[in-house]
């Protein structure tokens, strides 16, 4: 089904899925396996092996402690993700379980849900979805080369009104989406923070960027300034929302992150807390939810990211003229993790929180 525009679909939001809006809307949706697990984060604490907390990254190869500027393409001979030319990284703080013995394990991801039925949805094992939305009308300008940008607060303990349809959680009712298909931030499932109850499909992260920048600088010191949300507040997903502010004229794509956490095997609520509190914290220590965060870095090869935004209509993993891979060849590109810790076993402390050096 083709819509013919935004205030069209939303008339029929009922009638369809969120991710089947088309038309007017390019929406690039696709999977990136993990490069790495690693406690670094080149964009904050730069240099700094190993940075405070651990981080899940997916994109290209060239992924280190340092990668502060420049065109990141230059030095990538693979990626994770489905484009062949996007070796940008992308990156999230990993989630634990907190046994009610004191212990932690890490939660692994899922993949997307089996209706977009593609390869980087249902076979990344343990990677991150990645939006890119351009709404017409109006010029979407794709990122230069050098930039990259931090979304939310690591150190946020209560929720942020302004930032509800921004940074969520879904607690899906079962498995393959639990049948809740409202779009992302939307949905009676969704809450700002982490869900108080076990989820039996697992919890669901959404991070959506500003969609406003300055047209100058490719960063700023807290790598927020030189983006903003239009003068109408954050927009909804698949909306670019009002005009941009003057400080910040040119419109750019909306990026949102999606990751899917596997916490079933962590519903039995015997292993929870007595009190029944939530057990699932980030690996900054943060239990709430509110701190979640996102680091982004471009790193698309040329002008294949603007082909896309360009491209009216390009729904998913495709786009016309840009290049894909298989996801067997995606799952080969990988780097070797710089600081040595166990990702996978229990282990008595949050990695950088309490764990001794």
């Amino acid at each position: 089904m083709l819509w013919t525009s935004l205030l069209a679909f939303t008339a029929v939001a009922e009638a369809a899925p969120w991710y089947k809006r088309q038309g007017s809307t390019t929406m690039l949706r696709f999977g990136c396996a993990q490069v790495v697990i690693d406690r670094l984060d080149p964009l904050v604490n730069p240099g700094q092996a190993p940075s405070p907390h651990v981080h899940q990254i997916v994109g290209g190869n060239a992924f280190n402690t340092s990668m502060t500027t420049g065109d990141v393409s230059n030095g990538a001979s693979c990626t994770t993700c489905a484009f062949a030319d996007d070796f940008s990284n992308y990156w999230t703080a990993n989630l634990y379980f907190k046994a009610r013995n004191g212990t932690y394990k890490r939660v692994k991801q899922l993949g997307a849900a089996k209706q977009f039925n593609d390869d980087f949805s249902t076979k990344i094992d343990g990677g991150v979805l990645v939006y890119y939305v351009s709404a017409q009308p109006g010029k979407i300008t794709a990122f230069k080369p050098g930039f990259r940008m931090l979304v939310g607060d690591p150190t946020r303990r209560t929720a942020d009104p302004n930032m509800k349809r921004q940074n969520c959680f879904r607690c899906y009712s079962g498995p393959n989406f639990g049948g809740d298909t409202a779009a992302p931030c939307q949905g009676t499932n969704d809450t700002p923070g982490l869900p108080s109850s076990p989820c039996k499909g697992g919890i669901r992260s959404n991070i959506h960027f500003p969609t406003c920048w300055d047209g100058k600088n490719l960063d700023s010191p807290d790598h927020k300034s030189h983006v903003t949300y239009p003068t109408s507040g954050p927009a909804t997903f698949l909306s670019l929302g009002g005009n941009c502010p003057s400080t910040h004229p040119v419109r750019i794509p909306q990026l949102m992150y999606e990751v899917v956490w596997d916490t079933t095997p962590f519903n039995n609520k015997a292993d929870w807390p007595v009190d029944g509190s939530q057990p699932f914290y980030f690996s900054y220590g943060d239990n709430t939810g509110y701190g979640q965060h996102a680091d982004y870095v471009f790193g698309w090869k040329g002008d294949a990211l603007q082909k896309g935004m360009d491209a009216s209509g390009c729904m998913g993993a495709k786009c016309k003229d840009m290049k894909t891979q298989t996801i067997e060849n995606a799952k080969k590109c990988a780097v070797k993790p710089v600081v040595k810790e166990d990702h996978d076993g229990w282990i008595d402390h949050l990695p950088g929180m309490e764990m001794p050096m």
